[in-house]
């Protein structure tokens, strides 16, 4: 696989590139257009007295001033995707170098009643959504949390191949999110949906011709007009005629104008991300799945949303006095628009919250092929459904930094618990959220940070993180209950692997140790597979009574009046604690 940090410093070179040439090219487009108003004027001012030619020079002028600023809004658009797209690489080469902190931290996903999120860092400064997210789009945002908090196992294996392909297209990936980037809509996309669904349609069936029989009958009158048939009093009652028609909907026109204008950008930002999904032939089963539901029978989902915002747009310009008031008058122009949006409505509203979730897709999953290519050494795991639960080689925490972390090796066979002690700091809980974080990427179908893995998929189920609750007067011992509860009423629905951290802490050691005990066995006949950590050692003699039971450890050693650590994980129970030495050392007590 290219390598992710020359791939990213090329991509930075060959924008900056094509920006200077884009910036020069939008100096050249505001000088030409200069040069035309200042030629018009000119031109005006020497053949003033000729009206004929004023009026050609007026129109040319007008025509070619049309051409020039959409050229130049192109140009506008192209140096703001260069921008974007240099932003992107720019990030990687931040984020390649362990600086992510600036990213999006994703606080508002947090939730405490989760089966996992709340222990496993999963949210919040320096969790893993803010070290993989790449979402531009607040759709693809919710759609990636609701993949990361998932819990679900199912068709694993075509998650990774979807994962594996995007991974080795960067170049689309990252032209996809930096259209993605330049979105900016002024109504929430649940808003636009729950509209489109709740809309009742005004226009009679009539509109369907009404307009098109009225425009031409005006040709007529304009006809018969010049040719000095009908007076011009007959013209202006056909125009208040058509102002009558039209006006007959004013009202139903103006809130439907009024409410189309705030989401007339959103259809038009949508259809560029639609056009690249279109132009993009996927191989793996998940992908093509999902742009299948943008590929209509009859006509390109891109150009149906073109149509519509050009709809929208046509709709907007009423507001303009020639348009409002002649095209209304003679060509009933808005009752026209309004038939062929609501036609619209009819023919494809039930397919925009479709679209837009397929856009929210590939947003969240381009943040998960981006993981992916920047992580060419980590493994998928090899799915069995053998004996083994987990079983991993040289695994570590994807937050670590790699030069400084350190590897273990363990495996987790089905129906058995692990129990770990361990002095503080001594590496218990980062191991805990190692392997709990390994379970839901291999869940969702990413690689993990390993040189193998064996994985027969299970949900996971955790309890580390318990607080009490002021504003429910719950104690921090009656919170960690009802979690305890929770996991219980749980493993009985399903298959979970399941972590805990010290469990009982808001009790005395006596009845902590006959609690985790009873606690423990109950974990251990209801056939479930986990890990528990904990200072108390009496624990450690469930091992002795139940075959399911393994004691591991990680140490701490005192060298030279100085605390170290090694990380490893050993097999057995630790008879290092460091509470007393740590209490002397920071001579907090003699």
């Amino acid at each position: 696989m290219q390598d992710a940090f020359v791939f990213y410093t090329e991509q930075i070179k060959k924008h900056k590139t094509a920006l200077s040439l884009i910036k020069r090219r939008l100096f050249v487009s505001s000088m030409i257009r200069l040069a035309v108003f200042a030629s018009s004027a000119i031109g005006i001012y020497f053949l003033f007295g000729n009206t004929p030619m004023v009026w050609g020079i007026v129109l040319i002028t007008f025509i070619l001033f049309l051409f020039l600023v959409s050229r130049h809004t192109d140009l506008q658009y192209q140096r703001d995707k260069l921008r974007a797209l240099l932003q992107l690489n720019e990030t990687e080469i931040e984020v390649l170098n362990r600086n992510f902190h600036q990213l999006p931290e994703g606080n508002e996903f947090k939730d405490s009643g989760h089966f996992f999120s709340q222990d496993i860092d999963l949210f919040g400064r320096g969790s893993f959504y803010q070290y993989c997210n790449r979402t531009a789009l607040q759709q693809g945002s919710e759609t990636l949390a609701k993949i990361l908090t998932g819990n679900t196992i199912e068709s694993i294996p075509q998650k990774q191949e979807a994962l594996k392909e995007l991974s080795q297209i960067p170049e689309w990936r990252q032209n996809f999110s930096a259209i993605a980037t330049l979105v900016r809509t002024e109504t929430k996309y649940t808003t636009i949906i729950k509209w489109i669904q709740n809309y009742r349609p005004f226009m009679p069936a009539i509109m369907k011709i009404l307009p098109t029989i009225f425009s031409v009958l005006s040709l007529m009158v304009w006809t018969l007009y010049f040719l000095d048939t009908v007076s011009e009093w007959f013209l202006v009652g056909w125009f208040f005629l058509g102002l009558g028609i039209t006006g007959r909907f004013l009202g139903n026109i103006n809130k439907l104008s009024a409410d189309t204008s705030k989401i007339q950008s959103t259809f038009q930002q949508y259809q560029k991300l639609i056009t690249e999904l279109e132009q993009m032939e996927f191989t793996s089963d998940l992908l093509s799945e999902k742009r299948s539901l943008i590929i209509e029978k009859t006509d390109k989902a891109s150009r149906i949303l073109k149509k519509f915002s050009r709809l929208l747009n046509a709709l907007d310009q009423r507001n303009n006095i020639i348009i409002g008031l002649f095209a209304n008058a003679f060509m009933l122009r808005d009752l026209q628009l309004v038939y062929a949006i609501e036609d619209w409505f009819k023919s494809y509203g039930s397919k925009v919250e479709g679209w837009f979730q397929t856009i929210a897709f590939f947003d969240a999953y381009n943040s998960l092929g981006n993981f992916v290519f920047n992580h060419p050494s980590y493994c998928f795991p090899s799915l069995s459904e053998e004996e083994i639960i987990l079983e991993s080689e040289k695994a570590g925490h994807p937050l670590l930094d790699p030069d400084k972390s350190v590897l273990n090796n363990f495996k987790v066979g089905k129906e058995q618990f692990f129990i770990i002690t361990g002095a503080n700091m001594a590496g218990k809980s980062t191991f805990l959220r190692t392997v709990s974080l390994h379970i839901v990427m291999a869940n969702i179908g990413l690689p993990v940070c390993a040189s193998k893995v064996r994985y027969s998929p299970i949900k996971l189920i955790t309890s580390m993180r318990t607080t009490d609750s002021l504003t429910d007067e719950e104690s921090y011992f009656f919170s960690e209950l009802k979690r305890l509860k929770f996991i219980v009423d749980e493993i009985q629905r399903d298959r979970y692997f399941i972590v805990l951290d010290e469990i009982l802490k808001g009790t005395n050691s006596s009845d902590k140790a006959k609690g985790s005990r009873k606690f423990v066995e109950k974990l251990v006949r209801s056939r479930s597979t986990g890990i528990i950590a904990t200072h108390d050692l009496s624990l450690c003699d469930a091992a002795n009574e139940l075959d399911q039971i393994r004691n591991y450890y990680f140490d701490a050693e005192i060298i030279d009046n100085e605390l170290h650590f090694d990380y490893k994980l050993k097999a057995g129970i630790c008879q290092n604690m460091n509470a007393s030495f740590l209490l002397k050392k920071m001579e907090i007590v003699e």
